[in-house]
């Protein structure tokens, strides 16, 4: 085990600002609006576990069902452009099943795409390359617990934003997710 604490800074820079949880706080809101709440727990370790499957063994999952990494991509920014249009437009795009609570419901588009979403899985198989196993392990749990700390203040960054900031928020945001899903997928079919 070698760990080298500028690739641990370098990884965790990287996946930071791949993930944006921070950018993602109006996203979280909405969700947390609409179900109720969040299972900010659950979310965090599920993301995790995503993630350091696939630092492990991604590219060999993708290959079995004979998937490429640019494909998943673009499966990734439809999600997202679906949930921006949710956010934009007020539709309710991801129905929750009939036996789902509101907490597990918002599992879906919260933990895929948005945090353990193609861009952080594409990020990761190309981290492999330049990074070591473990720099990369611990880049993940420095940004597992930011996730969890920003999931966990969700509410009281809602009740300092109030409906009106909350609504203009999920706007602006949703079509800056528009945006970014439109760039992933122009990526992804070579249009860039």
């Amino acid at each position: 085990m070698n760990l080298t604490l500028k690739d641990i800074f370098s990884v965790s820079l990287i996946l930071f600002s791949v993930i944006d949880i921070i950018g993602a706080i109006p996203i979280i809101i909405n969700l947390r609006q609409k179900h109720g709440s969040i299972e900010s727990g659950k979310a965090t370790i599920y993301s995790g576990i995503i993630m350091f499957l696939f630092l492990f063994v991604g590219s060999n999952i993708l290959k079995l069902f004979g998937v490429d990494v640019t494909s998943f991509a673009a499966a990734g920014a439809l999600i997202m452009f679906f949930l921006g249009l949710e956010m934009v437009l007020g539709v309710e795009i991801f129905k929750s099943e009939p036996d789902e609570s509101n907490a597990k419901s918002t599992m879906v588009p919260l933990v895929f795409p948005l945090i353990a979403g193609a861009g952080t899985m594409t990020t990761l198989i190309s981290l492999r390359a330049e990074f070591g196993k473990w720099d990369i392990g611990v880049g993940i749990l420095i940004n597992l617990i930011v996730i969890y700390l920003v999931l966990r203040s969700s509410s009281l960054i809602s009740r300092i934003l109030g409906p009106s900031g909350l609504m203009v928020a999920r706007k602006m945001f949703g079509i800056i997710l528009l945006a970014i899903a439109i760039k992933l997928a122009k990526k992804s079919f070579g249009m860039e």
